[in-house]
């Protein structure tokens, strides 16, 4: 469902058509579909059918309560993406890299994607989880974020800007500081193994969570290591092929 949702902001949909979808994702009402064109009508339908599911499940587990956060990290998620979409759409490049990672943090998914997999953790997380990651977002997500977001600018943004395309922080850091491609790219490394400093050090500090909350959001940040460390593997799917073969195909046994 991300992956339709980060297509169609990217791809498929004009600036108009997206931001009637935003504001019917911000409404969360199956009676706004009708202000929708055809083709957004199933993918609403479909992203509305998919948290009411989540929340059938949980509803189980007497922890019906806590789909809103995930709904919340959605609405977060789409407003982020029409704000890139109208700088797409005006041809406007972000003045600061901090300007820039206010949108673009939130659009890698990471927050979203690691609040929702909460859901089905069981007791573990509980209401103080949830409100401890989604308020305001602890240091391990950010950090997590932050390397989502600057392994996929150095592998991606050249294929980006042959198309039209929301701008990357290398042209933003670029125009701010008047430096060379490998100078941000050397700059973006280093800010990664930063991060994952970041990461780590929760793991060596008393914490409000349990280590299983903090055990999940590493894990989802080693899955973007993999996916961007040489290339973008989620674009081109060919490049993750075969640690997908090793995992599930050919798994190596004891």
């Amino acid at each position: 469902m991300a992956s339709i949702l980060d297509d169609t902001y990217d791809a498929y949909g004009t600036y108009e058509e997206l931001e009637l979808f935003t504001e019917a994702i911000q409404r969360w009402d199956i009676n706004t579909i009708d202000d929708l064109p055809e083709y957004m009508k199933v993918i609403y339908r479909s992203l509305l059918d998919v948290y009411k599911e989540a929340e059938e499940v949980i509803s189980k587990e007497g922890r019906s309560d806590f789909i809103h956060y995930p709904i919340k990290e959605v609405k977060k998620l789409v407003k982020a993406y029409c704000k890139e979409a109208k700088w797409c759409n005006e041809g406007y490049v972000p003045t600061t890299l901090e300007e820039y990672w206010n949108i673009s943090l939130v659009t890698t998914c990471y927050p979203m994607l690691a609040i929702t997999s909460f859901l089905g953790m069981g007791n573990i997380a509980n209401k103080e989880v949830f409100q401890w990651s989604s308020n305001d977002y602890p240091n391990i997500i950010k950090a997590s974020a932050i390397i989502c977001r600057l392994m996929d600018d150095i592998v991606s943004h050249q294929f980006e800007q042959k198309r039209q395309h929301v701008v990357s922080g290398f042209e933003c850091y670029m125009k701010q500081h008047r430096v060379s491609e490998g100078e941000v790219i050397k700059l973006f490394r280093e800010k990664v193994f930063n991060a994952w400093k970041d990461v780590n050090q929760e793991f060596l500090k008393p914490t409000a969570v349990p280590i299983q909350i903090l055990m999940r959001i590493l894990n989802l940040s080693r899955v973007m290591d993999v996916i961007y460390k040489d290339d973008d593997g989620y674009t081109n799917s060919h490049v993750i092929k075969h640690y997908i073969d090793s995992l599930l195909l050919d798994p190596f046994l004891l």
